[in-house]
């Protein structure tokens, strides 16, 4: 029965004038002369079922055409055809030859590509002070988990990192800063698990977060403190001691070192029978950094908090960190004052107690020790240092390091927190002091407030406000905003308080503010407290907050503004004006701001290429925004800021007249024809 199947199928094909070929493909029919030579081939078993070679040759010629999931076998007859070699041999060469054209082309756009910018270069950094920020369980102070919970706040201002200041484990006889444990957060604030949860949380939002490192003291509450009195081991010297004279209650102490908060720097220890030298507060024992072991202690506290997920880190007083070992007494300023009368720090030149050789190489060595945790891609550790070298503006510079040797990212600005007298010159001076003094390749930074400084709005009047926040947000590098500066804050009018610039976060209409659910706040809130909120500013177009987030997604989406040339225009006792711009881009910005009374200036006359009209992009009055206005006379109101916006392709800063007045960060060009940055230009 089988074997007459067989025979009807294979009929059942002739007839068809076909043959089963298990997914083989039929050819179309050839010409008789390739017909004849593919005839000549072995056709494969595999091709026909039931029918004979002989039958195959009596039929019309057809031939099988390459399928997915062909044999090896057949494969290899068909890859040795004319038409298939040669076309696998001309793509081959191909690729041979562009090969090195494309490695190349590779190395070329790497090699002329600018350095690109770090995440501590691509937003401000916001400041907060965690006592004042968010109270979650209702005890008044504000906490680990208030941040956590406002974290969509810092999202909304379009800011990319957060620095936490002090959240150690500390007695708060100074706000945090005398720590008594480096390795544990302040029950205040809550646990190590809330702290751990936190940095999960910001990491989750794309955010990176520093905190504050304080290297130079301790709590006298700390256990090496306790250990150190007593003389206990390798901790008898983590402290500077020193013999000292103490007779009825009085002490005389080895010198004339007096400490930042007032008196003498030298306190007697009952225990030790000893004075312990400390450059700030009595219960804040200076460490002694020419002990290796407190060095050592330092680097394992930056180990334990980069291990925690901390993206790096603000090292708060540096300066503080040696002292002259041989005791003399620091010159007086005034040196008719009578020695034994000296009780104040302005009263003392500081030669002996801040900036002594060796300081640096300290520094450089916690630099060293993060760049350990430095080597994954997009883990950076950032380094910032708080040295606040007000005088001498050489001495600040020398915290970036040198071209060979790094040291922080950036030390932070005061200047214009220190800045006395508002007025467009001041303005300029402050800036230019900075970049025109700013090591070749370097990064600045600006600030206007921090945790120990009167708000802006209360130390230079609110009508200023705006155009401070455009100012910081227009210049190259990266500002620091202090919390609530971002709204306007001002200080809390109040006698009783001594630091009325942490008053408490102010984010609606309710009770408090809405800073805490509790029955009364660490400090009073601000009494403005029902107009000046973010909720109600985030309704009001024309707010200090909206105009905030504004300026932020403005300099994070025009590259002038983010990686250009600056370069100063005007300056008077009104107005401070500058431009930004980047070779390659046509676009050109123009910072107009008032810090002083109203004022019509003449920008054509001071650039004579400018164009008769340009644009307002963005006004701190936003019903200017998007108006045309002459060049020739730009009006600006009492505390005004307007970014003026034109098309040109005359870079101000390669003409001769301004190549003096122009600074770049990190020089970049911009290619519109391949869409990318090179530097050289």
């Amino acid at each position: 029965m089988a074997e007459e199947e067989s025979k009807n199928f294979s009929a059942e094909l002739s007839e068809k004038g076909g043959i089963e070929n298990k997914g083989f493909a039929q050819n179309e029919v050839l010409n008789e002369k390739e017909c004849n030579a593919s005839l000549q081939e072995e056709i494969p078993e595999t091709c026909t079922v039931g029918v004979s070679s002989a039958a195959v040759q009596s039929q019309d010629c057809e031939v099988l055409k390459p399928f997915a999931g062909m044999p090896k076998e057949v494969l290899l007859k068909f890859s040795g055809q004319a038409r298939y070699r040669v076309t696998r041999e001309i793509l081959f060469w191909l690729i041979i030859a562009s090969t090195p054209v494309l490695v190349g082309a590779t190395i070329a756009i790497v090699a002329v590509s600018p350095k690109c910018l770090s995440w501590w270069q691509a937003s401000p950094i916001y400041q907060i002070y965690p006592r004042s920020f968010k109270d979650t369980n209702k005890d008044g102070n504000g906490d680990l988990k208030g941040i956590q919970e406002k974290l969509d706040h810092i999202v909304y201002l379009n800011i990319k990192t957060i620095w936490i200041t002090s959240v150690y484990k500390s007695p708060l006889k100074d706000f945090g800063y005398g720590v008594e444990d480096f390795r544990d957060v302040d029950a205040m604030f809550g646990t190590m698990s809330d702290f751990e949860n936190l940095i999960a949380a910001i990491h989750d939002k794309g955010l990176k977060v520093i905190m504050d490192l304080i290297p130079n003291h301790t709590s006298d509450k700390h256990s090496w403190f306790q250990l150190s009195r007593n003389r206990t081991g390798k901790y008898a010297d983590y402290y500077i001691w020193h013999d000292c004279a103490h007779t009825d209650g009085t002490i005389t102490p080895p010198n004339n070192w007096v400490s930042v908060y007032g008196n003498s720097s030298w306190q007697y220890d009952e225990v030790r029978k000893q004075c312990y030298f400390h450059q700030f507060g009595k219960e804040q024992p200076d460490l002694n950094f020419r002990n290796s072991a407190v060095q050592e202690e330092i680097h394992d506290i930056i180990k334990f908090w980069l291990g925690k997920g901390i993206d790096g880190f603000s090292i708060n007083a540096v300066k503080f960190l040696l002292e002259a070992t041989h005791l003399r007494n620091e010159p007086q300023v005034n040196k008719s004052h009578n020695p034994e009368s000296i009780s104040a720090y302005s009263e003392l030149y500081h030669d002996y107690t801040t900036t002594q050789v060796g300081m640096h190489d300290i520094i450089r060595s916690f630099r060293h020790t993060m760049d350990k945790f430095s080597t994954e891609p997009g883990r950076y550790r950032f380094m910032g240092t708080e040295a606040n070298q007000q005088e001498n503006i050489e001495a600040t510079m020398m915290y970036y390091g040198t071209s060979f040797v790094q040291e922080s990212d950036f030390p932070f600005n005061f200047y214009l927190i220190n800045m006395e007298n508002l007025s467009g010159n001041s303005i300029f001076e402050t800036v230019s002091l900075w970049m025109k003094n700013m090591p070749k390749g370097k990064w600045p930074n600006w600030a206007v407030g921090d945790p120990s400084t009167s708000r802006i709005a209360s130390r230079i009047g609110k009508e200023y406000t705006n155009v401070i926040n455009m100012l910081l947000l227009t210049l190259p590098g990266t500002s620091t905003t202090y919390y609530g500066e971002e709204i306007g804050m001002e200080n809390i009018a109040s006698e009783n308080v001594t630091f009325p610039e942490k008053s408490p976060m102010q984010w609606n209409g309710n009770l408090h503010a809405g800073f805490s659910e509790g029955n009364t706040s660490w400090l009073p809130v601000n009494p403005d407290y029902q107009n000046v909120n973010v909720e109600v500013q985030k309704t009001q177009p024309n707010s200090t907050l909206n105009l905030y987030r504004e300026l932020n997604l403005l300099r994070n989406n025009e590259l002038p503004i983010h990686r250009g040339w600056m370069c100063y225009i005007w300056n008077d006792s009104n107005v401070f004006v500058y431009l930004r711009e980047l070779d390659g881009l046509d676009t050109v910005f123009i910072m107009v701001l008032n810090f002083g009374q109203e004022s019509i200036i003449d920008l054509k006359a001071v650039v004579s290429e400018l164009p008769s009209e340009a644009t307002i992009r963005l006004s701190t009055n936003f019903s200017n925004t998007g108006k045309v206005v002459n060049t020739k006379t730009i009006k600006t109101e009492k505390g005004e800021g307007i970014i003026l916006e034109y098309k040109t392709r005359k870079t101000v800063h390669t003409m001769e007249a301004f190549q003096v007045k122009c600074f770049v960060a990190e020089k970049a060009c911009y290619s519109s024809a391949l869409n990318i940055l090179y530097m050289h230009c």
